[in-house]
């Protein structure tokens, strides 16, 4: 008797607000298949894409995923979303909820086990995102940092969240 292949739910997507540096985006790309992840889309790239560094820094991952996705705004990016968590280490001051990576990750299996669609922000690697980049998310992730420097590499923070 023949078995139906499991449904694979769709995975969240990541997305890379104004990434500066091919290298990063490499490491991010290589950081999502190491936690099973494979929608990576970009919002304006300093550099273009495609990028010959970004390829040589994510060691091959870049050919394992489909192709990556570039939007010249956030807003096309996360258009198909139903949810969006922005990374950041800043308060923000905004009125909006703020949940650990673990909770973002809990409440993310079940948001695409209803159906629905995530995605997770990361800002530029010298700014992090911006106060509008972050109005358009429905939460917040923090990782509990040293307050005094909590700078990471895009692909640092793409393997805590993923």
């Amino acid at each position: 008797m023949a078995t139906e292949p499991a449904q694979t739910q769709a995975a969240p997507a990541i997305i890379l607000v104004t990434p500066q540096l091919g290298e990063n985006i490499g490491a991010a790309a290589r950081a999502m298949l190491n936690c099973g992840l494979t929608d990576l889309r970009l919002v304006a790239p300093r550099d273009g894409w495609p990028n010959g560094a970004a390829d040589r820094a994510s060691v091959g991952g870049l050919e394992l995923v489909p192709p990556v996705r570039v939007f010249d705004r956030l807003g096309e990016a996360i258009a198909d979303l139903t949810m969006v968590y922005a990374t950041t280490a800043r308060d923000r001051q905004m009125v909006k909820p703020i949940v650990t990576a673990r909770q973002a990750a809990i409440e993310a299996r079940a948001h695409i086990s209803a159906g629905g669609k995530v995605g997770f922000l990361f800002g530029p690697e010298r700014t992090g995102l911006l106060s509008d980049d972050i109005s358009l998310a429905n939460k917040l992730i923090t990782v509990p940092l040293n307050p005094a420097f909590t700078s990471l590499n895009l692909g640092q923070g793409v393997v805590l969240i993923g």
